[in-house]
């Protein structure tokens, strides 16, 4: 699979229990931390419940 970087780039202040859950669970924990992740459907499905909060490019 491919690599992506995903940003927090919005906050999860006001956010339901479950964004601020998968937040964390994908390892972002404060606006605009940045992470390096290997792509699989398990990832990917976190990536989409939150990806409002954040900024997802290709590596």
């Amino acid at each position: 699979m491919s690599k992506v970087k995903i940003t927090q780039v919005k906050s999860s202040i006001d956010r339901s229990k479950d964004q601020k859950a998968t937040l964390v669970a994908l390892g972002l924990k404060k606006m605009n931390q940045s992470r390096e992740v290997e792509l699989n459907p398990a990832l990917e499905g976190m990536i989409n419940k939150v990806k409002h909060l954040l900024s997802v490019e290709n590596l």
